[in-house]
């Protein structure tokens, strides 16, 4: 029987890939990560997800390694503070010798813990990890798919801006300039429609906001005003571009787009219902725009950019078709 419970920030100091980690990033660990109370004579490492990582913090495990041999572990000392399936020598199975008390990671976690928590702490000038940079963000929000070097140069390239409780960051017509992500107050995204000023949304700490004139060379379709004083990290056209846009654009020729789709990827087209009857391609999907992220209006200019930015900044496996529509006519 495994029963689960939540573990502490001073469980989590003690392991090894953790110890660098900041307080405030450990707290927030704790709040998602559980331990497992697992009965004696129990194989806890056996049916276990791969890309995971198992901690023993209290009990007696005997470890039986591929090719012979065994060990005795005991929570606590210092052979615990790594893995107990992540041995020099490969683990073929476990038993539990006592009652023992387990804790277990993602793998793809730790890495990005320890990769956003060491540069960020190498990076001279770079902005202190706070809540714009959440766990939740990391993990799934368009930072998760960065590389390293892209995540030292943000973090050097973003600039802190104050904000006072009413202030206009972006007013609707205006060319796009900056991206930006919130890291303290509230805000609110409102539109003109029909002569009238319409509220979209209100956004928050780890939000961020004005990604999508950047990536499709339009102007501003919306207004964001302060709710509240507040703090913003912003990133200038040229470094977003080179450092979000384009790692996150992933772009396929349409044979290779072809083969995914006969592998069980779905195509999914972003123009105008009007448009998109006329020359779909076969099985499409028609999601306009102005529905994926219905805060903003569909653009008259590199929609398919805006919209594969817009998946894969929210975790989506996405591809952006190189050349086009014209690229498929030209194929088909």
């Amino acid at each position: 029987m495994i029963l689960s419970m939540k573990s502490s920030i001073e469980q989590l100091r003690q392991l090894a890939p953790l110890a660098g980690l900041s307080s405030a990033r450990l707290a927030e660990l704790a709040e998602i990560a559980h331990v497992e109370h697992v009965a004696r004579g129990a194989d806890p490492l056996a049916a276990r997800p791969a890309p995971q990582s198992v901690f023993l913090l209290a009990g007696e495990m005997l470890l039986f390694f591929q090719g012979g041999g065994t060990l005795v572990v005991v929570g606590g000392t210092e052979e615990t503070m790594h893995a107990l399936n992540r041995q020099k020598q490969k683990v073929a199975r476990a038993r539990a010798i006592s009652e023992v008390d387990l804790l277990t990671l993602d793998d793809e976690l730790l890495d990005i813990l320890t990769t956003w928590d060491q540069v960020a702490a190498g990076a001279d000038g770079a902005a202190p990890i706070g809540s714009a940079f959440s766990l939740g963000n990391l993990r799934n929000g368009a930072f998760s798919h960065l590389p390293a070097a892209n995540i030292d140069e943000l973090l050097k390239r973003f600039e802190r801006v104050r904000v006072a409780r009413r202030d206009t960051v972006i007013r609707e017509g205006d060319e796009g300039d900056f991206y930006y992500v919130i890291e303290s107050g509230r805000f609110q995204v409102e539109r003109l429609v029909g002569g009238a000023n319409v509220v979209l949304a209100e956004l928050r700490s780890g939000d961020a906001f004005g990604e999508e004139a950047l990536v499709s060379d339009a102007k501003r379709n919306a207004s964001v005003t302060a709710l509240s004083d507040g703090k913003l990290l912003r990133l200038g056209r040229a470094r977003f571009n080179e450092l979000l846009r384009e790692p996150l654009l992933r772009r396929l020729r349409f044979e290779d787009a072809a083969e995914k789709v006969r592998r069980g990827a779905l195509w999914l087209d972003v123009r105008y219902p009007s448009e998109y009857q006329y020359d779909k391609l076969p099985g499409a999907i028609n999601v306009p725009l102005a529905e994926v992220r219905n805060m903003f209006a569909v653009l008259d200019r590199s929609r398919s950019a805006a919209a594969a930015f817009l998946f894969a900044a929210r975790g989506f496996q996405v591809w952006l078709l190189e050349g086009g529509l014209r690229a498929a006519e030209e194929s088909l």
